[in-house]
């Protein structure tokens, strides 16, 4: 029997951004998900969440954000967890027979996926999928290493998902916001509505 194939994609979205979508968009289409899990954290174990937006006002963008991609759907697993959002804990609540984990992340978050809370339960219970951001010779050689490291160490399982990045930041959003139409060309019309209607990031 086929394992059902299902998709995990973290983060603070704050906000969710066009260089998010395209990297769900292609992460469904190379793995054939069944499901695409986009998961807002509550706190990030790795950075402080800037900008005012409360946990409803991210899942309300996320669900404006991603609503348009077939099997996405919009998890509220870490926020109603609460506490540090332990990546090893979304993957063993999500875990059980019959699925087949696949867990996308950013290159920079790649490259250090070993000094993360119980690193040995991420890549025992995932395949690492990971969405390239640069392009230069210097990070292709890094990565490589790095994934070879990974596969050696812990028995990872690692592809590399080809998608026409989108170079931006959330936090670099929420400086352009300030001059809305720099912020525009970044976020999809019904996000960037919200977040004036909303008045965040101001």
């Amino acid at each position: 029997m086929e394992r059902e194939r299902i998709g995990i994609y973290g983060g603070t979205f704050s906000p969710p951004h066009l260089g998010h979508v395209r990297a769900a968009e292609s992460f469904a289409t190379a793995i054939s998900l069944d499901r695409l899990l986009i998961i807002p954290d509550f706190l990030p174990p790795h950075k402080k969440i800037d900008g005012g937006a409360s946990e409803c006002d991210r899942l309300r963008m996320c669900e404006l954000a991603f609503s348009h991609i077939q099997k996405a759907e919009i998890s509220t697993l870490e926020i109603d967890r609460g506490g540090k959002s332990y990546t090893a804990l979304t993957l063993t609540e999500l875990s059980r027979d019959g699925r087949e984990l696949y867990f996308l992340v950013g290159t920079d978050m790649f490259l250090t996926l070993d000094t993360w809370y119980a690193p040995e339960t991420i890549f025992k219970l995932a395949v690492i999928c990971y969405v390239r951001r640069e392009s230069d010779a210097y990070n292709d050689a890094l990565i490589m290493r790095k994934s070879d490291e990974y596969r050696k160490r812990y028995g990872a399982r690692v592809i590399a998902i080809e998608s026409d990045a989108i170079e931006v930041s959330s936090s670099e959003i929420r400086e352009l916001i300030k001059t809305p139409h720099l912020a525009k060309k970044y976020l999809s019309q019904s996000v960037y509505d919200y977040i004036t209607e909303k008045e965040l990031y101001k």
